[in-house]
C-alpha cells in the first residue's frame, strides 16, 4: 500500500483568554469552543466618569531600602502585616462580617519586588480555566489546589462613575448580563467611598467568576498605586483542582445578611434566578436597586458592600 503524503494534523493552539498578557496563560473547555470576544486587560482602566485615573500613581513610596517592610517603620503597613511568609492574606475567617483594606507596596517603595507585601500586583500564580458550565454560561474554575488565603486573580474592567453606571445598568434587561460591580467601603467617619468597575467590554479573567450563596473567594479591596482599590479575589478556604471558582455578587460573605439586606431584597423586581446549587442558596441573584434610580444622596445604599 502506497504510503499517504499527508502527515498527521498539528493540534490546534491551545487559546489562551488572557491574550499573553498574564503570568500564565487561561486555557479554555470545550477544546475549540470559546467565550464571546472582548478586550483582555490585566489591570483597570479608566471608562466614563472616572475619577481619578486608576492608572494615576499619586501614593508616596515607602523608604525600606536596607531592611524589610515591617509594620511601624513602612509607611505601607500602619498596623500589621497583610500577609503570612506564604502569601496569604492573613485576616479571611469564615466568620469575616466584611474586608478589610489593604495597602501593598508600589512602584515607588524603595524595598525589593521579592518584598512579602506585594502579591496582588504579581499577578496570577495559579493555572485557572474558563469553562461551559451547565446552566450559568462560562465560568472560571482552578486546575490546581489553591490554600485558603493566596491571591487568586482581580476583578478589573473599566472604572466608572456613578451616572454612567447608571446609564449601562438602566438599559438592561432582565434576560442580558450584568458584569457591574459595586463596591462601597464604609469609613470610620461615616463616609462611603464607591468604585464601580464594568469588564463587559474590556476586562481580566475575574469577569467569568459566578455568584456563589457559599462561595469559596473573598473579594477584598486592595490599594497599590492610588485610592482606586483592585478588587482583589482570595481563597476563602483550600479549593481543590477542577473545582469552580466564585464569590457573592453581594459582597457579603457566607450569604449574611442584615434587616436592612433583606427588607432590599423583599423589595426587588428584576430578579434573576441563582443557580449556584449552595444548601444556603437565596434562589436569587444579589439586587442592587440604587443603581437603578439617581440615588437622593450619594453612598446611601449598603448593598454590595465589601
Amino acid at each position: 500500500m502506497a504510503a499517504s503524503g499527508a502527515g498527521p494534523e498539528a493540534p490546534a493552539e491551545e487559546l489562551d483568554v488572557a491574550c499573553g498578557l498574564e503570568n500564565l496563560p487561561v486555557s479554555v473547555w470545550p477544546p475549540g469552543a470559546g467565550p464571546e470576544p472582548f478586550q483582555y486587560t490585566p489591570n483597570h482602566v479608566a471608562g466614563p466618569g472616572a475619577d481619578p485615573d486608576p492608572a494615576q500613581v499619586t501614593f508616596p513610596g515607602c523608604t525600606c531600602r536596607s531592611a524589610p517592610c515591617h509594620p511601624g517603620t513602612c509607611s505601607c503597613l500602619r498596623r500589621e502585616h497583610n500577609y503570612d511568609e506564604h502569601s496569604r492574606l492573613r485576616h479571611v475567617a469564615s466568620e469575616a462580617q466584611c474586608a478589610r483594606p489593604v495597602f501593598e507596596c508600589n512602584v515607588l517603595c524603595q524595598c525589593p519586588d521579592r518584598c512579602r507585601n506585594r502579591v496582588v500586583q504579581r499577578g496570577l500564580q495559579f493555572r485557572l480555566q474558563v469553562f461551559r458550565t451547565e446552566q450559568k454560561g462560562w465560568g472560571l474554575r482552578t486546575l490546581e489546589c489553591i490554600p485558603k488565603g493566596r491571591f487568586v486573580c482581580e476583578y478589573a474592567g473599566e472604572v466608572l462613575g456613578g451616572s454612567e453606571v447608571r446609564r449601562r445598568i438602566q438599559s438592561q434587561t432582565i434576560h442580558d448580563s450584568n458584569y457591574i460591580i459595586a463596591v462601597r467601603e464604609h469609613v470610620w467617619d461615616g463616609r462611603v467611598i464607591e468604585t464601580f468597575v464594568d469588564p463587559e467590554h474590556i476586562g481580566n479573567v475575574g469577569r467569568f467568576l459566578n455568584h456563589s450563596c457559599e462561595p469559596n473567594l473573598l473579594m477584598t479591596p486592595v490599594r497599590t498605586d492610588s485610592m482606586v482599590p483592585r478588587l482583589a479575589l482570595f481563597a476563602a478556604r483550600d479549593i481543590l483542582p477542577e473545582e469552580e471558582l466564585s464569590y457573592d455578587y453581594s459582597g457579603r460573605f457566607l450569604n449574611r445578611m442584615d434587616r436592612e439586606d433583606q427588607a432590599r431584597l423583599d423589595e426587588a423586581t428584576l430578579r434573576k434566578p441563582c443557580y449556584c446549587g449552595a444548601q444556603a442558596c437565596a434562589a436569587f441573584l444579589p439586587y442592587d436597586g440604587s443603581l437603578y434610580c439617581p440615588p437622593e444622596k450619594p453612598g446611601i445604599s449598603e448593598e454590595g458592600k465589601v
